[in-house]
């Protein structure tokens, strides 16, 4: 607004220009002013946590607090899309090579801020974009936001007065550990998390990353799903891959196809045995561990 002031102060004062200079000036309007600052957009911060979730870059929105206070989203990483990537009219759809490139960087950002692959704890990863105005006007960033939630089966978000980072080092009580399944007709209705000292039946091995393929070719291929975590098992457990599936079944959660189709290739995986309990952690227990 004060560069239209500006402009119709000139415009008015022009056309009085007839008119003699004032005492003590020269009659140049312009010749003593400091110029005008070049304009300047707007871009998040990393490394800032704020109350609310976001799923839209509003710069009007845009309230960052301190970490050490409550909060429910953490902003670990800014990224910017350039290229083609950056030449849409609007912000990338949810399938498009520019959503997928920011989710890629997310997803390597913030697995190394966090200290393992996001998907193996209670961290849920969010990629924000501009709002549509603020593509329009030329803002190109992405926010890698991450928040922690309660459960495997309960995405609700926790409030949190501390920061996500290094969150899944070492022995973090936001890991996957072990589980009691609830399950019915070979269906999983639930995934308690229990520790491994108590009985379970189910523990979380890791991540694989499935091939880029459409969604519909995913669901279709399970026996390749199915193999690649019973390979994580045998790696997991230290048993040769030929002894899993006559020792322990597996419980797969994989992505929606809307987190595939943004970039999500990452299938949870965990071992499973359903003829008796388990009172200790699976990892490299060998042959002498793991139940027939």
């Amino acid at each position: 607004m004060k560069r239209v002031t500006l402009s119709a102060t000139v415009v008015a004062l022009t056309l009085a220009g007839c008119a003699a200079a004032p005492p003590g000036t020269d009659g140049d309007l312009v010749d003593d002013w400091a110029p005008l600052a070049a304009a300047t957009g707007f871009t998040p911060e990393a490394g800032t946590c704020h109350p609310t979730v976001s799923e839209v870059g509003y710069r009007s929105a845009y309230a960052p607090t301190p970490c050490d206070q409550p909060h429910t989203s953490e902003t670990l990483y800014v990224g910017t899309l350039t290229g083609a990537d950056a030449t849409g009219s609007r912000p990338p759809e949810t399938d498009s090579t520019a959503m997928r490139t920011a989710y890629a960087t997310c997803e390597r950002e913030v697995n190394e801020a966090l200290g393992a692959d996001w998907r193996s704890g209670r961290i849920g990863l969010s990629v924000i974009l501009p709002s549509r105005a603020g593509w329009e006007g030329g803002f190109r960033w992405f926010r890698c936001d991450v928040n922690e939630y309660e459960s495997l089966d309960d995405l609700g978000r926790v409030s949190r007065a501390a920061s996500l980072v290094g969150a899944l080092k070492g022995d973090s009580p936001l890991r996957h550990t072990c589980f009691k399944p609830t399950v019915s007709d070979d269906r999983v209705e639930a995934m308690t998390p229990v520790e491994c000292t108590e009985k379970h039946r189910a523990e979380f091995v890791g991540v694989w990353t499935a091939p880029e393929t459409d969604y519909a070719e995913f669901q279709r291929n399970e026996d390749r799903t199915g193999e690649s975590c019973y390979k994580l098992i045998a790696e997991y457990a230290e048993v040769p891959r030929s002894d899993v599936e006559y020792r322990t079944g597996y419980i797969l959660y994989a992505p929606l196809e809307e987190e595939w189709l943004t970039g999500n290739r990452g299938v949870q995986c965990f071992l499973y045995v359903s003829g008796r309990s388990l009172t200790r952690s699976m990892k490299d227990a060998g042959k002498a561990g793991l139940p027939r």
